[in-house]
């Protein structure tokens, strides 16, 4: 190609790159020598921070699958076990408390696995000064919450910090439950085909903090959808004990979890972006926000990757449960683009729902 001289005047000459190192955004980068919010967010930088430094000092094969609970094997028994903590910004919310969040987290992670929870562990880090009146409103809601999923507390600790080392009230809890025979829940079953399947509408639990924590108002409560998601399981296993994967999409919402799936799978995901059901007040919260409820926890839901011949029985059972009234197919599993999810919007065209780097809205569970 001959050389060539260019004729732009100095002043409309394009401007010089950016230097991307002296950049400073809310957005966390990938190289970091110091942990940052979004490493929390279950995104991008969770699965890095669990990927390059847990995972190789932990050792062993469990850790190589990221599902919601493990399974272990003691005797003849096949246990789904999980833990989680929990330190949500305000402590109460409409439709819950960190006491309600502490239990229905673990029961749901212990459900992604077919797993029926059983027994809870309950740890409690307390910041000096809280008020014991608010323990015990936490307290309360908790073992209300634990009676209404069908689990028992057993076991607990208890610690408290010094003033301005917490944030009144964090919690832990840990998890078991039976696995039942011929259940085998798991992305690398997933192949194209494969019907997927949302509980209800999302997005919920993650605005409904963010209007408590920054004071907004939409018109309307939104309201947190906090609940057990174990009697669901169990009546779309009646139908069926052929479901490919369960997730509860909490930390970064329904595209993280899709991209979970896709990744470990190898499979692609196509959405059709009308069908996912998403509340008018939350949708109309997260236009104002400028934020995409693809990305919004939820709490109460979970997406479902169903073998074709099965999705019009399971999506019936799950409808005709309090939990899965608003259950809905919202896409299928794809050969195409493997590892990557993408949303045909209404317009016609398509986008790429990709990983979120970190959280939108962090301090959400």
């Amino acid at each position: 190609m001959p050389d060539t001289v260019s004729t732009t005047p100095a002043a409309d000459a394009a401007p010089p790159a950016p230097d991307m190192l002296a950049w400073t955004c809310p957005t966390p980068l990938r190289d970091h020598p110091r942990i940052v919010m979004g490493h929390g967010g279950g995104g991008a930088l969770s699965a890095e921070l669990i990927e390059g430094v847990f995972a190789p000092a932990y050792g062993g094969p469990a850790l190589a699958h990221t599902a919601d609970a493990a399974e272990i094997r003691i005797g003849g028994a096949r246990l789904a076990f999980s833990t989680d903590s929990f330190v949500v910004r305000p402590l109460f919310f409409p439709g819950g408390s960190i006491g309600d969040l502490a239990v229905n987290g673990t029961v749901n992670d212990l459900a992604m696995s077919g797993a029926r929870a059983s027994h809870l562990s309950c740890g409690f880090i307390l910041e000096e000064g809280v008020e014991t009146d608010v323990v015990a409103r936490v307290a309360q809601a908790l073992g209300e919450a634990a009676r209404a999923a069908g689990v028992q507390v057993v076991t607990g600790d208890t610690k408290v910090v010094e003033a301005g080392h917490g944030d009144g009230v964090y919690i832990n809890t840990s998890g078991v439950g039976l696995i039942p025979d011929g259940v085998d829940l798991r992305p690398q079953r997933v192949v194209p085909g494969d019907v997927v399947i949302v509980s209800g509408p999302i997005g919920m639990h993650g605005v409904a903090i963010m209007s408590v924590r920054e004071g907004l108002e939409f018109g309307v409560e939104i309201t947190s959808d906090c609940a057990p998601l174990g009697g669901l399981v169990e009546a779309m296993l009646a139908v069926t004990r052929d479901l490919h994967v369960l997730r509860d999409p909490t930390r970064g919402g329904l595209a993280a979890s899709l991209n979970e799936i896709a990744a470990a799978s190898g499979t692609g995901v196509v959405l059709q972006e009308r069908a996912v059901p998403v509340p008018e007040a939350v949708g109309n919260a997260c236009a104002v926000l400028g934020l995409d409820p693809m990305y919004v926890a939820n709490e109460g839901k979970l997406v479902a990757f169903v073998p074709r011949d099965h999705a019009d029985a399971v999506l019936a059972a799950m409808r005709a449960h309090p939990m899965g009234a608003g259950a809905a197919v919202i896409g299928e599993a794809v050969e195409t683009h493997p590892g990557m999810v993408v949303a045909r919007t209404g317009l016609g065209g398509t986008r790429v729902v990709d990983m979120p780097l970190g959280e939108q809205l962090p301090r959400i569970c």
